[in-house]
This record gives structure tokens, sequence and C-alpha cells, in this order.
């Protein structure tokens, strides 16, 4: 479990690649203070387990899974990337709850600076969309984010100066790619408002449109 809040920036020092799996090694400081083998870091947002380290980086394998269905496919040697260690018992929880299992893959389609902030406008996929709310949470490459604009396909965020220094996302710009989370109490509401109301064996109560309005939540 993460926070969402980026302890610091890594860079790959090696990426070893075997068909669709890879093994990184990853440079760090603040990451390595405590780490133990079998430990959990988020790598943009990818939560991934320590397999080895040294004094100042640690290594990872990225299963075929992973490596399909998020951004990391596009790093290689020298990309710098968001690092989180696994969140303490014992410390401020500042972020939201992030699993540091990806979602899915948003690309940015623009950004654009207002006063002391930039505003970068996302789009994912719908199924992604459906679990967004304004002013909800979303985690973007490991960051946890306030959505203040949507539309049908897209969501917008506005980084501060230090988020912007502080993470990968300020050297990110128009086409690329970013790792997506979503709320994980919107995703639990969802799973089970969809079990109990889309039964097979109760038809009477799906959670339709003619549903919604039997109940009031239509005028």
């Amino acid at each position: 479990m993460f926070t969402g809040i980026i302890e610091e920036k890594g860079k790959i020092s090696q990426m070893k690649e075997s068909g669709d799996a890879i093994v990184m090694t990853i440079s760090g400081s603040k990451v390595l203070e405590d780490v133990h083998m079998g430990d959990s870091i988020a790598v943009n947002g990818v939560c991934l387990t320590v397999t080895g380290y040294t004094g100042d980086t640690f290594s990872v394998d990225v299963m075929p899974e992973t490596v399909r269905n998020t951004s990391l496919r596009n790093l290689g040697t020298g990309s710098s990337v968001n690092l989180e260690r696994a969140m303490a018992a014992n410390g401020r929880f500042g972020g939201h709850f992030v699993s540091g299992h990806v979602d899915g893959i948003g690309t940015i389609r623009s950004k654009k600076p207002e006063y002391n902030a930039v505003y970068y406008e996302i789009e994912v996929a719908e199924h992604l969309r459906d679990y967004m709310t304004m002013k909800g949470s979303v985690s973007v490459d490991g960051t946890s984010l306030t959505i203040f604009g949507l539309t049908d396909r897209t969501f917008t965020i506005s980084i501060i100066p230090h988020t912007l220094d502080e993470t990968v996302i300020g050297s990110k710009g128009p086409g690329d790619i970013v790792n997506i989370e979503c709320d994980m109490l919107a995703k639990y509401m969802d799973e089970l408002l969809n079990r109990r109301f889309n039964k097979d064996d109760k038809p009477s109560e799906k959670l339709t449109e003619a549903y919604l309005k039997e109940h009031g939540f239509y005028s």
C-alpha cells in the first residue's frame, strides 16, 4: 500500500530485456535507507518487489503482464522514475490509498501553464473515466493528484511547481503516456453495486435507468 506522495526521483541505471520481461536496476538514495529483500517500491506507480540491492541501487523484475499494460515498457537506461516505498504504519498519511496496481495508461493531450501551476489534460479509456469524479483522487505515474476537470474521455489535473520539480511529470508533454490508478474506493463501490444489482437470479433488481427512476433518483 502506498500514499502517492513521491519520495524521490530515481534513474534507471540498467535494463535487461528477455522477451516481454525486464530486469531493472534503479539508482536512488532515500528509498534505500532501510531497504530489505522483498520490499515493495512503487516505480512510476507500479508496485515492484526488490530482488537485490547495493548501497545506491536496487533491482526489480517486471513481468510480461506489467510490461504490456503500463508505461514501463517505454523506459530505458537513463530514464527518470518516481519512487515511493510502501506506506509505514507510523507515519502521516498525506495522499490517498494507492495500491500500486495500475489500472491502465493515459495519454497527455495538452500541457498548459496557468500562473504558478501547469494544467495537464489526460485521455483515458472509457472504463477508467467511469471511476473519476470532480475533486476525486487519481494516481498519475504514482503521484496522488486531484481531478478538477472532466470530459467524456479526459480528466484535467493542476500541478504545482514543487510537484513539477520533484516528480517525472514535469518532463512529460503532449503525446506521452502515463500510468493511471483510479480511486480504490470508487472501484470497490462499483464492483459491489454491480454484483448486488446485476445478478442473473434477480432480474427485477438490476441497476438500470428504469430501476433508478422507480426509486426516486430521477425527477
